[in-house]
């Protein structure tokens, strides 16, 4: 059976002030997060309005797919389905069904492994089609992306915009922080996340000429409870870090998220921000790739390359091309005291 649809899938995010807690309650469902943390993470939201930018941002990627699936000749249908707010998998999924869509590729939008990132979208998908029934499509997920050339090529673009900002006599002394969201050091020790990511850090710094020693993966955004290590450096904390080093000149960039959304938004253009300016250091932050062109032509060349058995398989730097179909045990959840290991899918 030949693919007829495609399906981006994302997390979802609040779009009206009284959405938030219920959304929020969606994403933290069955997880050890404290409801202080919880309501702290729902100010960040009321911050903005109560709206996340993260299905405009969804939207706008869907558009500008639109134009370059068809200059190549594909013509399928492209759906769009959320984790944890509207519009959520199982609807998307309905509605498919009543289109007569019976196989999917799913464009997932993390770029890299984990069990946050890509099994439990897989185990989201799979609880989808259970809620629609046998009407369901079968649905296939593209491969993470994280060292693909127009992936990387559009990180680097982002962030040699904001190196232009420096002045020509400052830029051998910018340091680059790519930061991704931390996660638990138990789910992180089983998967190849942190590979994953410092391989696409260090990709984009030798594209930019940056020498490993003003280059640094770092993390933010941790939730869970403080007793539980989750992986480290904050991003603050390694801001503060470099300006007892002596150094005042950085560019953070987000290759951890692929839109600007809330966690970009308020922990990177807000506290970040803030935090550079008490420290009296100069701080840019790049662009996630959003809808840059060479971004957008790697999602259309991911579909082309499941639609056409023998399309190369474009990948650069240590690792190849990621699999297409993820082994039974892959990324599984970390365990947490009294919670059974979850359903392989």
């Amino acid at each position: 059976m030949s693919y007829d649809s495609i399906l981006v899938v994302s997390f979802g995010g609040p779009e009206g002030p009284d959405d938030v807690i219920p959304f929020l309650e969606n994403v933290l469902r069955g997880r050890n997060v404290p409801r202080e943390r919880m309501l702290e993470v729902a100010e960040h939201y009321q911050h903005f309005g109560g709206v996340s930018p993260i299905n405009a941002q969804n939207r706008a990627l869907i558009a500008a797919l639109r134009p370059e699936l068809d200059a190549h000749g594909i013509d399928l249908p492209i759906y769009f389905g959320n984790r944890n707010w509207h519009p959520l998998l199982p609807d998307t999924l309905a509605e498919m069904a009543r289109h007569g869509r019976r196989k999917t590729l799913a464009f997932v939008t993390s770029g890299q492994s984990s069990y946050s990132g890509c099994r439990q979208y897989r185990e989201n998908i799979a609880a989808a089609q259970q809620v629609v029934g046998d009407d369901a499509p079968v649905i296939d997920k593209l491969r993470v992306f994280y060292n693909h050339p127009d992936y990387i090529a559009a990180e680097v673009e982002r962030v040699e915009h904001e190196i232009a900002k420096f002045d020509a006599a400052d830029r051998d002394q910018i340091h680059l922080l790519c930061t991704a969201h931390s996660i638990p050091d138990s789910m992180a020790s089983r998967c190849d996340y942190v590979k994953q990511l410092a391989e696409s850090t260090r990709l984009i710094a030798e594209a930019i000429g940056f020498p490993s020693d003003r280059v640094q993966l770092v993390y933010q955004s941790r939730s869970g409870r403080p007793e539980d290590p989750w992986l480290e450096p904050d991003v603050k904390d390694a801001m503060t870090a470099l300006r007892q080093r002596g150094v005042n000149h950085v560019v953070i960039a987000p290759i951890g998220f692929i839109s600007d959304h809330i966690e970009v938004l308020f922990d990177l253009d807000e506290e970040c921000v803030q935090l550079a300016d008490e420290l009296k250091m100069t701080l840019h932050r790049a662009g996630t790739v959003g809808t840059h062109s060479r971004f957008i032509s790697m999602i259309r060349k991911l579909i082309q390359e499941r639609l056409a058995p023998g399309t190369p398989r474009e990948a650069i730097g240590k690792f190849g091309p990621n699999w297409d179909v993820c082994a039974a045990g892959c990324c599984p959840a970390p365990q947490r005291p009294g919670r059974p290991e979850p359903a392989r899918t």
